[in-house]
C-alpha cells in the first residue's frame, strides 16, 4: 500500500510503499477514503506533539473510510462497514489499523471528506466549548484564529449554545470568513489591538468588564492580550501553541481576577471520558447528518501531495479544513 513517511523527525514525508496492516485483537483495518489535515500533523513530525511517534510513521489523526478487515474479539463492525476514526497517527495512507473503540459507525447519508474533516475540528471545539469551559447560552466568547479549521468550527459551536462571539482574525478577508461562520464583531490582529478592542467591543454592548470565554488555539502574544480583556470569573480555555510560543502564564492575574485557565487535549479527554465522548461525537454526527452543521473545506489534496496541505499550515494561509482525498492515484 502506499503511505507518506516520515523516516526521521524533523524530516518532511515521503510518498512509498510499505506492507499492509494486520488487525491484532481489538483492532479494524480501514481502506482509507479521506483523512482530515491538521496543525498536531506538523507538530508531531517535529517529535513535539503530546503523543511522540517513533520513525517510521505517516501521520494522520482523523480518517473516514470502509472497514477492510478486523482483528479478534472485534464485535459491532465487520468489512464493509462505513466508519470514521481517530487514530493516534497512520492516516496518510491508504490503510491504517485503528482500535476498535475509536471507531464510529458514518450514516450513509455523511460522506468520506465530510467526515474526516468533521471529528477533530469540531469535537475539539463543541466538547471544549460546552464540556470543559461550560459556556452559558448570553455570555461573550472570544475566540482565536477564528477563519482557521479548529477557530471556525468554536465559532460556530458558541452560536450553538448560546453565546455572542468576538472572533479574531488576520486580515480583511479572514475576518469576512470569521462573519460568515457567525461572529457578532471580527477583530484584524494584523492592524488592530485585541486587548483594547475587546474592551471597546464589550463596553459598547454593556457586556460587564470584558469577555466570559477565551477559546485560544494560538497562544503566545495573543494570549497574553486575552488575559487583559476579560471579565473577573473568566475561562481561558488553552487548545493549542499555533503561534509557536507557549505563553508562560502570571498567577497574579489569575488571582486578582478569580480568572481559570483550562488546558484541552481532545485526544487524551476521549481516552479519560470514553463515555461523554461517546455522547458528545454521536451528538454532533447526529448534527452533520441532518446537515446542521457543514465543515468548511477549503481544500482537498491527493495523498502525493500532502506535504503541500501542511505548508499551508504551517505559513497559515490556510482558511478552513484541509482534506486529503486518499482514494486518488490508487
Amino acid at each position: 500500500m502506499r503511505a507518506m513517511i516520515c523516516s526521521a523527525l524533523g524530516e518532511s514525508p515521503r510518498l512509498v510503499d510499505v506492507a499492509e496492516p494486520v488487525p491484532l485483537a481489538g483492532d479494524v483495518v480501514i481502506d482509507i477514503a479521506a483523512c482530515g489535515v491538521n496543525f498536531a500533523d506538523t507538530l508531531i513530525l517535529q517529535g513535539k506533539y503530546q503523543k511522540r511517534a517513533d520513525p517510521p510513521f505517516a501521520p494522520g489523526f482523523e480518517v473516514a473510510g470502509v472497514i477492510a478487515s478486523v482483528g479478534a474479539d472485534v464485535t459491532g463492525f465487520a468489512p464493509g462497514d462505513r466508519v470514521m476514526a481517530l487514530p493516534d497517527f497512520g492516516g496518510y495512507a491508504d490503510l491504517v489499523c485503528v482500535p476498535a473503540h475509536l471507531v464510529t459507525h458514518l450514516p450513509d447519508s455523511v460522506d468520506f471528506i465530510d467526515a474526516a474533516a468533521f471529528q477533530i475540528a469540531y469535537g475539539t471545539s463543541w466538547i471544549g466549548l460546552k464540556y470543559r469551559a461550560g459556556v452559558q447560552s448570553g455570555e461573550v466568547v472570544l475566540v482565536h484564529g477564528a477563519a482557521g479549521g479548529v477557530g471556525a468550527t468554536a465559532v460556530e459551536c458558541a452560536k450553538m449554545l448560546g453565546a455572542s462571539v468576538i472572533a479574531t482574525a488576520g486580515g480583511p478577508e479572514k475576518c469576512a470568513l470569521a462573519r460568515h461562520y457567525g461572529a457578532d464583531f471580527t477583530i484584524d490582529y494584523a492592524s488592530e489591538n485585541i486587548r483594547d478592542r475587546v474592551l471597546e467591543i464589550c463596553a459598547a454592548q454593556g457586556w460587564k468588564r470584558g469577555v466570559d470565554v477565551v477559546y485560544d488555539p494560538v497562544g503566545g502574544d495573543v494570549f497574553a492580550q486575552s488575559l487583559r480583556c476579560v471579565a473577573p470569573g473568566a475561562r481561558l480555555l488553552v487548545i493549542g501553541f499555533a503561534s509557536g510560543d507557549v505563553p508562560q502564564i502570571p498567577a497574579n492575574i489569575l488571582l486578582v481576577k478569580n480568572i481559570s485557565v483550562l488546558g484541552f487535549y481532545f485526544g487524551a479527554w476521549l481516552d479519560q471520558n470514553p463515555d461523554q465522548a461517546q455522547e458528545a461525537m454521536g451528538g454532533l454526527l447526529a448534527h452533520l447528518a441532518a446537515k446542521d452543521i457543514s465543515p468548511v473545506i477549503s481544500k482537498i489534496y491527493d495523498l502525493a501531495d500532502a506535504n503541500a496541505a501542511l505548508d499551508a499550515l504551517r505559513m497559515r494561509t490556510a482558511t478552513g479544513k484541509l482534506v486529503i482525498d486518499c482514494r486518488t492515484g490508487r
